[in-house]
């Protein structure tokens, strides 16, 4: 035996950190003589050979086995230079496999990989760490690496070696905190985790932070998944995504939950597939006129009841409705009839789950070892630290890897606020201030821009939209300008504002007005996105349609699509909760689906058919869409009619060659011969009504426009007397007069070619 007890001990106890020095084929001088010595440890082995597989006639080398365990040494005759090799095992119960030995290969990582990681700066990490079909001197297999710095040992463990932490530890390379191994044989499907000897004297069985799919619980296995081979279709789309000013174009986002937006009933009430989705969902979003669909958290996640927000795998779509693949065939889809694809996305915390991020190594890896700034009390999760380098590569690894692997057009990324503020929901000498005595994480911040910087450089015309509910200044500043980088932020102030004066009674809105009115203050300070969410429709808050202050449902229904027609003619980008768009009277329940039988009565395809119109009319006029970010796009009309509750505005196009007034009157009078003063004389077309009988309102309304009146009001020049409808939004277009100079200029010409 040439093995020292020490070295034998270290992996049948499995305490060794470099197990490619002890394993695998090594030079060796015996007697004065350089030979080579062989050492395998395998499960459940009886015997074991060496098979040359250097030269054609294959030599064999039968090697001892020296412990019950299964380590077996023997030293090749007459070689003394490392040569390809296979084992050959006859195990227990008399199988014979031939494989290559993990141990005689080189590690997969180079230098400057590592470096980049250590540093921060190898965007692309993801291609490094994790798992990856390989092929190494064109033999096939998977190589696994993962960054545990403290741990004492590491061990890949599977199906493929009975989870047994003994047989495949793993090599650290360098002072990188990396552990690497490349297993021959092993292919797609494969489930694994690593098995980590902490810094704290535990074992710690972890899933890979980089895997791409995952099994379901309680197991949570990694899988090794590759859908390198998926055909995309989607260039025509890219190209012109890449081409696209979004602060200039229509955003209209329909927000959904997969879980529970449809579910299969006769099916065991399973929620839809992604291939099922890029049936219905697309063609559903397609006939309602959004143009992008934003994806609650599709990202890992064990607990359905966390709606997607507590991630444990940052770099894969969740296998509850299929895989990778399945997801990528539904981006697809949705490119193809030109709608983007938005993804919630969690860089501001993690749960802490044994089996995930948390304590990974035995010490505080991904989060901070203070809990006054590594937790979260109100979610009971963890805050990365994302002053460390390394956390920091691997969320923005994620965040590009997103676009990269599945195409996607955006991500919305959730609860910016928790991640800029020390303090954010804590007590006095409950946060630890930063370095010049603030409140600021200025190691967020700097995280913040670096990610929004690099998903514009790598993929022009990715958007990144953030959920900020603060007044922190310059949210949707590009980095060089001082901002975090985001193209567009949540407009959460005219959200509560607005949804407080419609829960008001119409009686008392008259004292209340500034809600409607304050958000203009502020509107062009941010690129705004007016969003009603999923957040508006749970924990006791009432549905969108129950939160109206009205009498009954075709009442409330009356309100909400008065607010809709409010909320699409106001400047700003568009975000919809699924559910809210016809009307649903429940609130949103995560793990049942949407009450879709509501839309056999008007009152619910009612408001389904007027946000259809809006749609339309938001999409189609540059009025509505080309100005939203542009404070010359918009006119108060009349803001200061607190007593009757009714607000008119102007929007039009960059050129001014479009016109359009939005008249709202937000009580249940209807008011005749309403005098609004307008820019331009003539005739003003009835675009919306939202109180219009195939609405399923009342009918009132302008008989399709009117014409200005001969006389002024208020000593403008030009005024229209309207019918304003009940709690409703009314929208006009200004509609030019036909010149009469065509068939003079086409008699003239029929004169000269007569000639």
């Amino acid at each position: 035996m040439t093995i020292s007890t020490k070295e034998l001990s270290s992996i049948l106890n499995s305490e060794v950190r470099d197990p490619h020095s002890i394993l695998g084929l090594h030079p060796i001088k015996i007697g004065g003589k350089q030979q080579l010595v062989a050492r395998v440890f395998i499960k459940d082995a009886q015997t074991c050979e060496l098979i040359d597989c250097s030269t054609k006639s294959e030599n064999r080398y039968p090697l001892e086995k020296i412990s019950e365990e299964g380590f077996f040494e023997g030293i090749i005759p007459n070689k003394s230079k490392v040569f390809k090799y296979r084992l050959r095992v006859v195990q227990f119960n008399e199988e014979i496999r031939q494989f290559y030995d993990p141990y005689a290969f080189e590690a997969t990582l180079g230098d400057q990989d590592v470096y980049l990681f250590n540093q921060g700066t190898e965007h692309r990490i993801y291609e490094k760490l994790g798992s990856h079909l390989r092929k190494i001197d064109n033999i096939p297999g998977t190589s696994f690496a993962v960054w545990a710095p403290s741990a004492k040992r590491v061990s890949l463990v599977g199906d493929f070696n009975g989870w047994d932490g003994r047989y495949h530890p793993m090599r650290m390379i360098g002072s990188s905190g990396i552990w690497e191994i490349f297993v021959p044989g092993l292919t797609e499907g494969t489930h694994y985790k690593y098995e980590i000897h902490g810094e704290d004297n535990h074992l710690h069985l972890k899933t890979d932070p980089y895997a791409s799919y995952f099994e379901s619980p309680p197991h949570n296995a990694s899988i090794v998944y590759s859908s390198a081979n998926y055909k995309w279709n989607d260039d025509k789309w890219i190209s012109k995504r890449s081409k696209t000013k979004w602060k200039e174009k229509p955003l209209s986002v329909y927000e959904i939950h997969v879980d529970s937006w449809k579910r299969k009933a006769d099916d065991g009430d399973r929620p839809l597939t992604y291939r099922e989705l890029a049936t219905e969902l697309v063609d559903y979003v397609k006939d309602m006129g959004y143009t992008h669909v934003e994806f609650m958290p599709l990202a890992e996640h064990p607990f359905t009841g966390s709606w997607g927000y507590q991630v444990t795998g940052l770099f894969a779509p969740t296998h509850r409705y299929g895989t990778p693949e399945d997801f990528k065939f539904l981006v697809d889809a949705l490119h193809a009839e030109n709608i983007g694809v938005l993804i919630d996305w969690v860089p501001g915390h993690f749960p802490k789950d044994s089996f995930a991020l948390s304590w990974f190594d035995g010490s505080h890896l991904y989060e901070h070892s203070d809990p006054r700034q590594g937790e979260h009390q109100d979610w009971g999760t963890l805050i990365f630290n994302y002053g460390r380098h390394e956390v920091k590569c691997f969320l923005i690894a994620s965040a590009l890897a997103w676009f990269e692997n599945f195409h996607i057009d955006g991500l919305r990324v959730d609860a910016v606020a928790s991640m800029l503020y020390l303090d954010y929901s804590r007590e006095e000498g409950e946060w630890i201030p930063n370095q010049y005595g603030g409140n600021e994480n200025l190691e967020a911040i700097d995280f913040l821009r670096e990610v929004n910087n690099l998903v514009h450089d790598y993929y022009p015309g990715a958007l990144m939209i953030a959920e900020e509910s603060t007044s922190f200044g310059g949210v949707s500043k590009p980095t060089s300008e001082g901002g975090l980088g985001f193209d567009f932020k949540w407009n959460m102030g005219w959200m509560n504002d607005t949804l407080e004066y419609f829960k008001r009674d119409t009686v008392f809105r008259k004292w209340h007005h500034n809600e409607l009115t304050f958000g203009m203050i502020y509107q062009y300070s941010e690129n705004f996105v007016q969003v009603f969410s999923h957040d508006e429709v749970v924990h006791g808050k009432g549905s969108m349609l129950l939160k109206m202050a009205a009498g009954d449902i075709s009442e409330k229904a009356n309100c909400l699509r008065g607010l809709y027609g409010l909320m699409w003619g106001w400047p700003g980008k568009k975000t919809m909760f699924m559910g809210s768009d016809f009307g649903q009277s429940s609130e949103w329940e995560y793990d049942k689906t949407l009450d879709w039988h509501l839309l056999e009565y008007l009152d619910h395809s009612g408001i389904q058919h007027v946000l259809k119109d809006l749609n339309s009319l938001y999409c189609n006029e540059p009025a509505f869409h080309e100005s939203d970010l542009k404070p010359e796009g918009f006119e108060w009309r009349s803001m200061d009619d607190s007593e009757n509750s009714i607000i008119s505005f102007l929007r039009k196009d960059s050129k001014s060659k479009k016109h359009f007034i939005v008249v709202g009157n937000y009580t249940p009078t209807v008011h005749h011969e309403y005098p609004i003063n307008v820019p331009l004389k003539g005739f003003w077309k009835e675009v919306i009504n939202t109180d219009a009988a195939v609405y399923g309102g009342s009918g009132e309304g302008n008989m399709g426009g009117k014409n200005t009146a001969e006389s002024t009001w208020d000593n403008h020049e030009h005024t229209l007397l309207l019918t304003l409808p009940g709690n409703s939004t009314s929208i006009f277009e200004f509609i030019p007069e036909k010149k009469k100079v065509a068939k003079k200029a086409t008699k003239k010409t029929a004169k000269k070619k007569s000639k």
